[in-house]
């Protein structure tokens, strides 16, 4: 994994396609986990699937988007995003990039 700073001096580690955002305690960024925690994170995954396909897949399942679709920045450069809960009630983001950053930044 590799460190990572990104809007407004916010921290993440990377790998690969990956990041997990860090929240320092008593200044975590929103959205984020129902209940952060010392050492907590969240996870952005990439996803090939288009996000109209993710959400109907979700809605599916009966799983609520919290957030999203919103422009947010990835390992990789800008992507947009949605945000919902596991069962656990932490927060999980999956990704499309925007105009292919993710390669074009490799």
């Amino acid at each position: 994994m590799q460190e990572t700073t990104f809007a407004g001096g916010r921290k993440g580690l990377i790998f690969g396609q990956s990041k997990i955002n860090l929240h320092q305690v008593n200044h975590e960024f929103e959205p984020k986990a129902a209940k952060p925690t010392p050492g907590s994170g969240d996870l952005c995954l990439v996803v090939d699937d288009d996000l109209d396909s993710v959400q109907a897949q979700l809605a599916a399942a009966g799983v609520a988007v919290e957030v999203g679709p919103v422009e947010q920045t990835g390992a990789h450069g800008q992507m947009m995003s949605v945000y919902f809960r596991d069962p656990d009630r932490n927060l999980i983001e999956l990704s499309n990039y925007i105009r292919n950053t993710a390669t074009a930044q490799s």
